[in-house]
């Protein structure tokens, strides 16, 4: 973990002697304390969220905000996956932030949105498919990529898909057990998959794999799948995600301070996510 130098942002002023005064009087003018940078929890194995040498585009988004607030962007690197950055860093005050989290995150106090976007089908640009999820329940499409745990998993099952793509599935990860351990194929390779042709389609969240999909060396698309998924029972299962900052839960005037940073940097928020090539919806749209 790399962890910049934090000063304590206090300027100290100088005494004037009082024959100096005398001899030649002024208002001394005192330099405005600096603020505190923004220290920002962050992974350097989350492509394309975040990387190391803060490559990601939610580093991209950090930066910005920062400025936004008059801070400097300060990133606190973990080598873990992002999901045990509210655990093991933000909660144990090594880090202030998290960005990426889903609004509605029972582990922080969310700022506002600064984007959504959803589920979707990744296929080959010449391939028909329509926005609603019984559309991966196809006959043509026999191979899925898809990310363990996820909506997309549960979609497969819905669409009587899954138990013939399990072992396809568990080969992305090299067969790798599960058990105990946080194992997920890489962002990259669902991608990887289509563009090979050893997956009909994946499907993940669009944020995870709209750099691969914009960047890939054979011409791809993404669906966005309409957000009216539910399970057998009844129970609806959402596909479209508010994304916001998370802080401490006793943090509010940061996350105040953070809010009105998002409303400045607006503009430039939704230049970077579109640059990345992510298909966005309300608040963003």
């Amino acid at each position: 973990m790399q962890m910049a130098f934090r000063s304590n942002g206090r300027a100290r002023a100088a005494l004037l002697g009082g024959a100096v005064l005398a001899a030649a009087p002024f208002a001394a003018a005192l330099p405005t304390a600096a603020a505190e940078p923004l220290r920002i929890c962050a992974s350097s194995v989350e492509a394309p969220y975040s990387e190391a040498k803060a490559k990601g585009f939610e580093n991209k988004i950090a930066e910005i905000i920062a400025k936004a607030a008059g801070r400097e962007a300060e990133f606190v690197w973990s080598d873990k996956p992002a999901i045990y950055l509210v655990r093991d860093y933000l909660d144990k005050k090594a880090c202030d932030v998290v960005f990426g989290v889903d609004a509605d995150d029972e582990r922080v106090l969310a700022t506002k949105p600064y984007f959504r976007t959803g589920y979707a089908f990744v296929t080959p640009a010449d391939v028909q498919i329509g926005s609603d999820w019984k559309d991966a329940g196809r006959d043509e499409f026999r191979n899925f990529a898809v990310r363990f745990s996820t909506p997309a998993e549960l979609i497969l099952k819905a669409a009587g898909k899954y138990e013939n793509n399990l072992s396809y599935n568990l080969s992305l990860v090299n067969f790798e057990d599960k058990r105990n351990k946080y194992t997920q194929v890489p962002a990259d390779k669902l991608v990887n998959e289509v563009v090979n042709g050893d997956a009909d389609m994946a499907i993940a969240f669009a944020s995870d794999v709209a750099r691969y999909v914009k960047n890939a060396s054979k011409p791809l698309k993404l669906t966005l799948i309409k957000d009216d998924f539910e399970r057998s029972d009844g129970m609806k299962i959402p596909l479209h995600f508010d994304q916001a900052i998370g802080v401490r839960k006793d943090d509010a005037e940061l996350r105040k301070e953070l809010d009105a940073a998002i409303d400045k940097a607006k503009p430039e928020i939704d230049a970077a996510i579109a640059e990345e090539g992510i298909p966005t919806l309300q608040p963003n749209g």
